[in-house]
């Protein structure tokens, strides 16, 4: 299966420990035109298989990379104290975030950008030169130079310079932070004064006490009643209280309280009737005789579970005057402001209503901590604040061991401001390799992927979904045909009948044709091209150490001719580059002729470091373009919608007119037990494209 050229190994750097793998890897060099100044670093993996988070938008839960990085031819990092904002309305370190961990991130939707839930879908960390950013109302971020943040004029890196090398846009004075502001720290909540200000807002709110109170029964019988019960549809609140109860040794069941129905939403409750536990539970919540700090930012907490919501603002309603001043002094305690309304309803309900409208929202969840999470959510909330974030200093620090993290929504919430994060090239980092040239020079390459591929389809609990290959890099590079371990992929897939596909630019996916053609005739297997363009010079500037664009229209005939499926990409559409009509239709044409069942374009975007490259490259290439691509593309990844619209127009209405036999096909996804077919969502066909270069 692998062959090891002893003759090609480096001297002098003829091993290397890179990270997250625990033997050396084994450094070569091939004397081979295509690999001039690359070296390969021959790892041994502890896996193949690649789950794919499921916040991604990805159409597919599985990938196998044999290779990290590509030979066909980013770091923005924050430091790890720096609080980002969850998913449940709380914040959290940097570096305390985890894969897998839900935050808020920005989408953008009609004429603003609004807060998204979204999945930390990878983290790093790295040693780099660091500044400190300060804005207007104290916010400070402390971030690498290559760090971007969404200012008021669109993204801008920490650091940058009008010329040279470094021609970028970059943070200066008169650039205002788009967001809300520095996040209020947030309450201990093991503090004993917090916790019985809780059990004070929450209880008197919305809790039944009574206390030696004189009871006649139906039968005559005359008691003293001792009773407490706290009812509640949010569950949080009711364990958080319940765990406080439990730290003064007051152990109360929770029970079934109601059932959910038409005409109310389900409850739980916990209740005592002992006399001594009622008389404790009274003691804890009397109004104590010096309202500290902690106690305050608890009772605000507990009277927000109690009868509060956030629709939009902070409200907070009751009908007991005590509990309505009480609340208001709190408020006021705090630097809120907030007005009492009073419509003079005979119960003698009143609210109050919080201003200052997001940025005192989260100032508020942040410094009181309440326990219902649903009460905190902010998506699709508009990011307009009147904080002011305008930039006042940019310091340099030194050398810092700072953290990074890629998301869904390609941003995050650092500090209050929008921050971007990597997409497509970070992992490079995370072996301490950069993400332009390193990513193309330093490839890994994992020499038992097809043995860790075996191992892991075998497993029982390997549920046969389908496996997406080429998705990230191209497992048809060129020195794939060193080391062959595609066979070897391919045919554990085979033999445990698990779906597949594979993205390559490659015609060397021919050599295992015949393997193909089994797993395609299983109904396992289908094929797709990326072919941006036909045209020679735009191909070699572009792609400059791709195939031939006609060898991979050649290569896609071959699959059609031995009965297997292939769908081209034109992908990424670059204006200006090669969305020309008369190109595109050629592709479109030529599809057709090699028997494509399917042709999808996908526009260009540009995320994060991989914008900057691209403008770079056309810097150099194509300089008349840039002024047109700094408009295009000056706010964010992707070209305003009308000229997506256009150029997905170019493949969708060209594939009707030189194909008119071939009714355009939804791209499906199937498992093996499973042969129903789902489509694929257009939002994730744009996630597809490959590095550029």
């Amino acid at each position: 299966m692998f062959v090891r050229w002893d003759n090609l190994r480096i001297d002098g750097e003829q091993e290397r420990n890179l990270p997250g793998y625990r033997d050396p890897a084994v450094v070569r060099r091939f004397d081979a035109p295509e690999a001039l100044a690359t070296n390969f670093y021959e790892v041994r993996a502890k896996s193949a298989l690649n789950r794919v988070p499921k916040a991604s938008r990805m159409p597919f839960r599985w990938t196998i990379n044999p290779y990290r990085g590509c030979s066909h031819a980013c770091v923005w990092c924050s430091r790890g104290d720096t609080p980002i904002l969850m998913a449940d309305g709380s914040h959290r370190a940097l570096e305390d975030l985890r894969v897998g961990d839900f935050i808020y991130g920005t989408v953008r939707e009609g004429n603003y950008r609004r807060y998204k839930v979204t999945g930390v879908l990878d983290r790093w960390e790295i040693v780099k030169p660091t500044y400190r950013v300060v804005l207007e109302d104290g916010t400070k971020l402390v971030a690498s130079g290559d760090h971007r943040f969404l200012t008021d004029r669109g993204w801008k890196h920490v650091t940058g310079a009008e010329q040279g090398r470094m021609r970028r846009p970059f943070l200066t004075l008169n650039n205002k932070l788009i967001g809300t502001g520095h996040f209020a720290t947030q309450p201990s909540t093991d503090c004993v004064d917090y916790q019985r200000g809780y059990l004070c807002g929450l209880i008197r709110g919305d809790g039944h006490l009574c206390s030696g109170r004189d009871y006649v029964s139906p039968t005559g019988r005359r008691y003293k009643l001792n009773r407490f019960r706290l009812a509640l549809t949010d569950f949080e609140a009711l364990r958080r209280a319940r765990g406080y109860l439990a730290s003064v040794n007051l152990q109360l069941k929770e029970f079934e309280y109601r059932v959910a129905s038409e005409s109310g939403r389900r409850m739980r409750a916990i209740r005592t009737q002992s006399q001594a536990n009622v008389e404790a539970i009274e003691a804890i919540v009397a109004w104590p005789q010096r309202e500290t700090a902690d106690w305050t930012k608890g009772f605000l907490a507990g009277m927000f579970d109690a009868e509060g919501s956030a629709s939009g603002v902070i409200r907070i309603t009751n009908t007991d005057p005590e509990l309505i001043d009480c609340t208001a002094w709190s408020l006021r305690r705090f630097g809120f402001r907030y007005v009492i309304e009073d419509r003079g309803l005979d119960n003698g309900i009143r609210c109050i209503r919080l201003l200052g409208g997001l940025s005192e929202r989260l100032r508020f969840f942040h410094l009181v901590d309440p326990a219902i999470t649903r009460k905190r959510d902010i998506e699709g909330t508009a990011l307009k604040s009147p904080s002011k974030l305008g930039v006042v200093a940019i310091e340099p620090l030194g050398l810092e061991r700072l953290v990074d993290i890629t998301t869904g929504t390609g941003d995050f919430i650092a500090n209050g401001v929008v921050s971007h994060n990597c997409f497509a090239r970070p992992t490079h980092t995370y072996l301490d390799f950069n993400a332009r040239e390193d990513f193309e020079k330093q490839i890994v390459v994992k020499v038992n992927a097809p043995e860790l591929v075996r191992a892991e389809t075998r497993r029982p609990s390997w549920k046969r979904e389908l496996v997406a290959l080429g998705t990230n890099t191209d497992p048809y590079q060129w020195v794939e045909g060193k080391y062959k371990l595609m066979p070897g992929i391919w045919e554990a897939l085979r033999d445990s009948r698990t779906p597949c596909s594979v993205l390559t630019k490659s015609p060397l996916v021919t050599r295992d044709i015949t393997l193909l053609k089994e797993m395609s005739d299983m109904g396992l297997f289908s094929a797709a091209f990326s072919i941006p363009t036909i045209d020679e010079k735009a191909w070699r500037a572009s792609e400059p150490r791709t195939p031939n664009p006609y060898a991979r229209i050649e290569a896609a005939a071959e699959l059609t001719r031995n009965g297997i499926a292939v769908s081209v990409l034109v992908a990424p559409l670059m204006p200006g580059i090669n969305d020309d009509p008369h190109q595109v239709e050629k592709i479109l044409e030529l599809a057709a002729e090699a028997g494509v069942v399917d042709v999808t374009g996908i526009h260009l975007h540009l995320r994060g470091e991989v914008k900057d490259i691209t403008m770079d490259w056309l810097t150099s290439y194509r300089p008349d373009l840039v002024p047109r691509y700094e408009r295009l593309y000056g706010r964010g990844a992707y070209a305003p919608q009308r000229e997506r619209d256009r150029m997905s127009a170019l493949v969708e209405d060209g594939w009707t007119k030189v194909a008119p036999g071939h009714k355009r096909r939804p791209r499906y996804v199937r498992t093996a037990d499973d042969p129903a077919s789902h489509r694929v969502p257009e939002a994730a066909q744009e996630d597809l494209q490959e590095a550029l270069f």
